[in-house]
């Protein structure tokens, strides 16, 4: 648990900038709780560009105002022109600056990065990294011929948590439903709930009781239960730290 805790809360963060296949080589990406890692990332990289816009505000306005009332003061400006004027000019200046505009797409980018992980536990790396590893992906042909660019994944991930948030708002929490089915002599066991289950990502073990399945896939669908979870059985348990833990209780069985 310590050194989950660990690599979640310290090194999770920064490691959450990275793009997904670089994350997966990590040696320690097993022990990582990304949802949270991503979450705390997003957060840094919010708190961090509001003082790096702080910074560049007093960098770039300060001189610029001081340059002007030293011009309007011995008269190289002409008649006329107020401290207003000169503050205003100054403010454009850095309004229309590259860098702003930098650091305003990086507090925009932190945010989505933040509600993809905190409302969909979609951990997303950033855009320059992202763009890097399609370019290194593209360039050793190691990328299929259908890949989203990251910038339309991150605008999709701050759609679906949109959603999510907007469709937890109207729905009650109630007991999960259970579908237990066979597939090919496999049990399959499907778990619909009204709330999405913490840390819940394929291809993870849930131990069921004292069965042990593997989560294939994870949906949302419409209905009082709109969070489905498939699972197969598994012939043999595999106990360890990783496997996420199941009661059915409190469950709906359906058959």
């Amino acid at each position: 648990m310590l050194i989950t805790f660990v690599v979640t809360y310290i090194a999770g963060p920064l490691a959450a900038f990275l793009p997904a296949r670089w994350r997966n080589a990590l040696p320690f990406a097993g022990h990582v709780q990304w949802p949270r890692a991503a979450t705390l990332s997003g957060m840094f990289q919010i708190v961090a560009t509001i003082l790096a816009l702080a910074h560049w505000y007093q960098y770039t306005m300060f001189p610029i105002v001081d340059r002007g009332v030293d011009l309007a003061a011995n008269g190289k400006l002409g008649g006329g022109v107020t401290d207003q004027q000169i503050a205003g000019a100054a403010y454009m200046v850095f309004l229309f600056h590259p860098l702003t505009w930098v650091l305003v797409y990086f507090l925009v980018e932190g945010a989505v990065r933040l509600c993809g992980a905190a409302f969909a536990e979609n951990v997303l790396g950033t855009l320059p990294l992202g763009l890097i590893d399609r370019t290194l992906s593209l360039a050793t042909n190691r990328t299929g011929a259908k890949q989203t660019f990251p910038d339309q994944r991150n605008a999709q991930s701050f759609a679906d948590a949109v959603r999510e948030r907007a469709l937890l708002s109207r729905l009650k929490q109630i007991p999960d439903e259970l579908h237990y089915a066979t597939d090919q002599a496999q049990e399959l066991l499907e778990i619909q709930a009204s709330r999405r289950k913490e840390d819940w990502i394929a291809p993870k073990v849930v131990r069921v009781d004292d069965l042990y399945y593997r989560l294939e896939e994870n949906s949302i669908d419409r209905g009082p239960r709109p969070f489905r979870y498939r699972l197969r059985r598994l012939e043999r348990g595999v106990p360890g730290r990783n496997v996420l833990l199941y009661k059915t209780h409190d469950a709906v069985v359906k058959h």
